[in-house]
Parts: C-alpha cells; structure tokens; sequence
C-alpha cells in the first residue's frame, strides 16, 4: 500500500508492508526516538563514564555531541520529509546509493539497534541487582535478562500503540525524577556559575574528544522514529519533526544533569566516575534521599523501555530487509491480528538477549554488557549516520537541488562521523574494547558474503 504525500511535494512514498497504518500520534511517535535514546540511563551510567575521560568538560563534550547529532538528524529529516518507510535510513540510502551502501547500511543499522538493545538489558540488569540487593534479594542475572528481552518480545508482539503509550510514560516518569535531583543540587549549590567547567585551557583537548565519542552513545537511536512511517499520522511532516526534537530535547538534558552531576560531586571524597549510585548521592546530598530507591526504579523500567524501543525499532528495519531481499523472505511477513512483525520481532528480540544472556552467564556484570554491547553499537550507528549523510548529497545532485548548504551540511555530518570512528580506533583502547573494531567488521564482511551468495543466479533469500 502506498500513500501520496498530501501536499504533492516531491515524495517517494509511504509505504505500510501490511503494518497498521496512522495509527500514532506525533507525540506517540516521539516517544519511539526518545525511549531509544532512553534519556534516563544517561546520567546514572553514561556521564560518569564521560566524565572519568572529559573530567572537568563532561558538559561542554555533550554539547559538541548534541551538535554532531542535529548535523545528523537534519541530513536524516531532510529524507523523512520526502520518504516513509519502516526501513528508515536504509530506505534512504537505498534511493541514492549503489546497493552495495544500501546493504551496509541496512545490516549497520540493524546491528545497532540489536547491540544497543542488548546493551540496555545490560543496563537492566545492572539496575535489577541494584533494586534487589536494598530487599536483600538475589535473582540470577541471565534469568533477569531473560525476563526483559521475553516481555519486551510480547509488547512488541501485541501492538505497537500500546507500545509507544508504555514507553513514553515510563521515560516521562523517570526524566522527571531525575530532573527533580538535579534541580535540587543546582539549588543547593547556589545559582552562581561553576566556573571550573568552562575553563578549557585547564582541560585536555584529548579527553573532551574522547569524551565526546562516548557521550554519542547517549544519542545514539533518535533517528528511530523513522522506523515508524507506515504507523504515524501524517508521516512525513511528524517524523522529522520527532528526530530533531528528540536530539535537542535529550541534548539540553544531557548538558544540565552533566552540569549538575560534575557540580554536585565538588568536595565529596567519592567522585563521579567511581560512585555505584551516583543519582543516590546527589539525592541524599539535596535532602531528598527517598527519591533514590525510587529513581533507581524509575531507571530500570526505564532500561525495559529502550530494550522495547529497539526491538521495536530492530524489527522493523528486518521486515523491509526481508522485502527487498536482505533477510530470509518468511520475515516479510506480519500478523493480522496485531498487524505488526511478529517473526521479526520475536527474531529480534532473541538475538538482542542471546549475547546479554551469554555474558551474564560467564559472570559479566550489567554495567559491563551496558558498556561493552554500547560500544559496539556505537560502531554501526556511525557508519549508517555517515551514509544517510553521504547519500543526502547524491540525492540532491539527482533531483538538481543541490545547495551550498546541503553540501556544508553533508560534508560536516560525515566527517563528524568519521572522526568519532576513527577515535574508537585509535589510540588502541584496553581489551576487550580493542577487538571491537574487528568483531564489527568480521560482521559486516559476513552479512556482505551472505548478500553476494543469495542474490547469485537461481539462490533464493527464501531457503
């Protein structure tokens, strides 16, 4: 089914593959941009991280991230205004792109809403453990992974209405606690600027670049409301409108409890980066130490949610891989009753636990997944965002709409994305993140073998 863009600007489609058509909101279609994003992880488990290599900076490294970002989600709006499609950044590239770079892009996206889905089952078990110990309680981490990726598979399974309602209450609820917490430390502190953090003669430029690179985890998936064109109400205008306003809204977040966090901690023996709770901390510091149980709660419902998001996000990039031969042809189908994905949904999530299941297994604990499953997520945002950014420019030279400020905007975007790959690579960081690089690229030489295989004269994607 494809749907004509109402104003008759120049649009490709709006394609439904069998998924329910207008069925969310402008506001249930940010919701799915912003529970990927999972805004509240951020400052409990990623700005320490920052600030353990940005110290001082940590605020001014989101804000450059913040940047980077909209350089991206302008490149990404400026297709979402022509194109619908639950293939999202793949569809775009695939219009502008020989298809070797379509394939790319399409396995890197799916890649990364796997691993990051994987990564934010990390993070819920982490915040289980957390929760647990205050009721003297022990479950076994595989088993709460288990129990995450099992009732993310079942939502997405029913109904993708009820998913995004679900989602954007929950992230709702736990931004707001958390908001409280820093509101609090910033009145505590007094309203005079911390001015240790704007002092960059006094910081190294290496670690706020490295800082940088670790803090576009925090954003990584706010282009997912993308993979929501054959379910949102007027596609093409609300879908835009969600990934820009999803990494501005998350991006003044990051750099207030930043701010907040590196503040708060001034004077205390533990700091930021070594502290297991530091929402607790600063909690209890306001006088207001009741909240911490509660957003530490909030979080770990929270976590549920971005495994939700991405598994919903993960699916239904797989259904249109399937429709144009990437995946196996039983994917392209979806379920009559809920008229969502089933199978991709169902494969998605299974392959979303299977390595949080396995490192919980061996003993790795849930900040460890978070961090490591993140990391290799990061890489297959980078070369998707990049692509899109590239395949922007091409797309304007074919439609002969090319603009001085479409080339600034894609030559900026992608080398943006190429430096934040190149400092993953370089210096080598520790194991196991050194072999990152490698296990991303074995996957993308394989997916790009099965490609070359099923597409050769008389093979099928069906067998």
């Amino acid at each position: 089914m494809q749907t004509a863009h109402p104003e008759g600007a120049k649009t490709l489609s709006v394609e439904t593959f069998g998924l329910r058509h207008d069925a969310l909101s402008p506001l249930e279609t940010l919701a799915q941009s912003v529970s990927t994003i999972a805004p509240s992880t951020t400052p409990p488990l990623t700005i320490p991280l920052v600030f353990a290599l940005a110290g001082q900076g940590t605020a001014i490294a989101y804000l450059i991230a913040m940047g980077l970002m909209v350089l991206v989600g302008l490149c990404i709006a400026a297709f979402a205004r022509e194109s619908s499609s639950p293939g999202s950044l793949y569809v775009y590239s695939r219009i502008s792109l020989p298809p070797v770079f379509s394939a790319l892009t399409a396995w890197a996206l799916f890649f990364a809403y796997i691993t990051t889905a994987s990564a934010v089952i990390g993070g819920f078990v982490n915040f289980a453990q957390v929760f647990l110990a205050g009721w003297s309680h022990y479950v076994p981490s595989s088993l709460l992974a288990a129990f995450a990726a099992a009732a993310a598979i079942f939502v997405a399974y029913r109904d993708v209405k009820v998913s995004a309602r679900m989602m954007l209450y929950i992230e709702a609820f736990s931004v707001c606690l958390i908001a409280v917490v820093i509101a609090l430390t910033l009145l505590h502190r007094g309203f005079h600027p911390d001015l240790a953090q704007f002092r960059l003669r006094a910081m190294h430029p290496r670690g706020i670049g490295l800082g940088v690179m670790l803090a576009i985890f925090s954003f990584v998936g706010f282009e997912s409301a993308t993979t929501l064109g054959s379910e949102a109400r007027e596609p093409l205008r609300t879908i835009p409108r969600a990934v820009i306003q999803s990494a501005l809204l998350a991006g003044v977040f990051f750099v207030v409890c930043g701010y907040g966090e590196v503040l708060g901690f001034r004077g205390v023996s533990t700091t930021l980066d070594q502290s297991a709770a530091p929402l607790r901390l600063l909690a209890t510091q306001a006088g207001v130490g009741l909240l911490g149980p509660i957003i530490d709660a909030g979080v770990l419902i929270s976590m549920f949610a971005a495994t939700l998001a991405c598994v919903i996000a993960a699916s239904r990039v797989l259904l249109l891989m399937a429709h144009h031969g990437l995946a196996h042809s039983r994917l392209t189908q979806t379920n009559t009753t809920h008229e969502t994905p089933g199978a991709a949904s169902v494969l998605a999530g299974v392959l979303a636990f299977l390595p949080a299941g396995a490192l919980a297994l061996r003993g790795v604990s849930g900040a460890d997944i978070y961090g490591w499953m993140g990391t290799l997520a990061v890489y297959g945002f980078l070369t998707a965002y990049g692509l899109v950014a590239v395949a922007l420019l091409f797309h304007r030279i074919r439609q002969r709409r090319l603009t001085f400020g479409t080339v600034l905007l894609t030559t900026a975007a992608t080398l943006a994305m190429l430096l934040a790959m190149a400092a993953n690579l370089y210096p080598v960081p520790p194991a196991p993140l050194r072999y990152f690089p490698y296990l991303y690229a074995a996957y993308l030489a394989a997916a790009l073998l099965w490609l070359a295989v099923a597409r050769r004269p008389g093979a099928s994607t069906a067998s």
